[in-house]
């Protein structure tokens, strides 16, 4: 569904029709193709037949609802993933995080915020595909692009992510604390308390691990929080 030079794929899945066309127009208007879907099992067939840029998920979805779709999009498929929810309890932040998401927004939302996650989550996506210069063969952060090398390999992390591992590699050997990690992570999860951490570190290990499978750089310390051991 996407590819260089061509206007990238974002596959919208929203039950909601007039939030699905507001989407879809914006995310026209931003130089993408949006496809979108009112039913989560056939919007998961068309991802594994070509897997698009990026995908929009609505979390209240019929039938098979996004939290399912999440996990089975991650079984196959790495395009990075923002989740639409309208619940405000921590827990069901927490659950989109676990099942493989990227981000997340808040309904009622603005189009144009929305929009702007899209296009920061395929920067990030690509950047790591086909970056300018390969990174060294150990671990680097790049402060200005905005994301991190794992055995020479950038990582597809989302911004939060980012922070994350990015202030575990700045300090190899020292452990943070859960909070610690929250104050250095996205203004997007104030709301959220610090075992938000623990999604966030679990989705950083399974990226490491794609690059990695014998990998196990990100520490727990029990009680405390976590350390980067190179």
């Amino acid at each position: 569904m996407t590819g260089r030079g061509a206007r990238r794929t974002v596959v919208i899945i929203e039950d909601d029709p007039k939030i699905r066309a507001v989407l879809a127009d914006y995310i026209a208007a931003a130089g993408h193709e949006p496809a979108t879907f009112s039913d989560g099992g056939v919007a998961l067939k068309a991802i594994m037949e070509a897997p698009p840029a990026a995908i929009i998920l609505d979390l209240m979805l019929p039938g098979l609802d996004g939290m399912a779709v999440c996990a089975r999009v991650r079984q196959h498929c790495a395009a990075p993933i923002l989740m639409l929810t309208a619940k405000v309890e921590e827990i069901d932040r927490l659950r989109g995080l676990d099942a493989g998401a990227d981000d997340y927004v808040c309904k009622p939302f603005s189009a144009r915020e929305v929009v702007a996650r899209i296009n920061a989550l395929i920067r990030r996506a690509e950047g790591r595909v086909t970056q300018a210069c390969a990174p060294p063969a150990g671990y680097m952060v790049d402060q200005v692009g905005m994301r991190a090398a794992w055995k020479g390999q950038w990582l597809t992390l989302s911004p939060t992510e980012y922070q994350i591992l990015a202030s575990l590699m700045r300090q190899p050997g020292r452990v943070f604390t859960r909070e610690q990690l929250l104050d250095r992570s996205s203004d997007h999860f104030r709301d959220v308390n610090d075992r938000a951490i623990d999604s966030h570190i679990k989705n950083i290990r399974r990226k490491i691990a794609a690059v990695d499978p014998s990998s196990a750089c990100v520490a727990s310390v029990y009680g405390v929080g976590y350390r980067f051991d190179p």
